[in-house]
């Protein structure tokens, strides 16, 4: 998509951030979550929360088409899938691929001799990574009412 451009989240962008993501996570995932693993999840993902975690061992990139958030990436310790949302509306169209590969050129530059990335996947997501490359590492899981997939993406620098 040609209206799509990639970029890191600027300061005071959280919020919007934040409302995709919550509106993503609302539609598919709440249904598979207990209310202790929703809240969990979205005291997590705050805004605020999400800017302490900037300013850590975290970085977001966004994809942005012509001022509204379409997705986002959050990346913890070059490392790790913290977050990956497409707002409904753009699903379909590449952006989680792009985001990921746009992700993985940082954080191969911060880390040049990393090896894999990974990602605790929610049962709606399990597909949609495996389709980006990643593999099951263990059997799903559940803690604090977060359910999630252990997997990893094994790369070549």
């Amino acid at each position: 998509m040609t209206d799509i451009s990639y970029r890191r989240m600027q300061p005071g962008e959280e919020q919007a951030v934040y409302d995709m993501v919550e509106r993503c996570f609302n539609t598919f995932i709440t249904p598979d979550y207990v209310t202790e693993g929703v809240h969990a999840f979205l005291y997590y993902a705050h805004p605020a929360h999400m800017a302490e975690r900037q300013q850590a061992d975290h970085f977001v990139l966004v994809a942005d088409c012509k001022g509204v958030i379409a997705g986002m990436i959050e990346m913890r310790d070059y490392d790790h899938v913290a977050l990956l949302f497409v707002d409904e509306a753009f699903q379909r169209r590449g952006l989680s691929r792009e985001l990921l590969r746009q992700a993985l050129d940082i954080c191969r530059q911060h880390r040049p001799d990393g090896r894999e990335i990974t990602v605790n996947s929610s049962p709606y997501a399990v597909p949609v990574y495996e389709r980006l490359g990643f593999r099951a590492t263990a059997p799903e899981q559940e803690k604090s009412g977060i359910r999630f997939t252990p997997m990893v993406l094994e790369f070549r620098p």
